[in-house]
C-alpha cells in the first residue's frame, strides 16, 4: 500500500528519501516490511506524500 501511495505521487524512493531526511534503503525496508514500522514513522511517510493518516478500529 505504501508503495502504490508513492507511485501514485510519482516519486521514486529517493525523492521520498529526501523529503524524509533519510536514505533510501529506509524507504525500501518500510515498503517491503511495513508491518514492523512505528505509528510515527507511517504518519510521517503519509504525510510526505501529501495524504492523511486515518486509524479505524472498527
Amino acid at each position: 500500500m505504501l508503495r502504490q501511495a508513492r507511485e501514485a505521487a510519482g516519486l521514486t524512493q529517493e525523492e521520498l528519501a529526501v523529503r524524509l531526511h533519510t536514505k533510501k534503503t529506509a524507504i525500501s525496508r518500510i515498503e517491503n516490511h511495513a508491518e514492523d514500522i512505528k505509528l510515527s514513522t507511517l504518519e510521517r511517510v503519509a504525510s510526505a506524500l501529501g495524504k492523511k493518516l486515518e486509524i479505524i478500529i472498527a
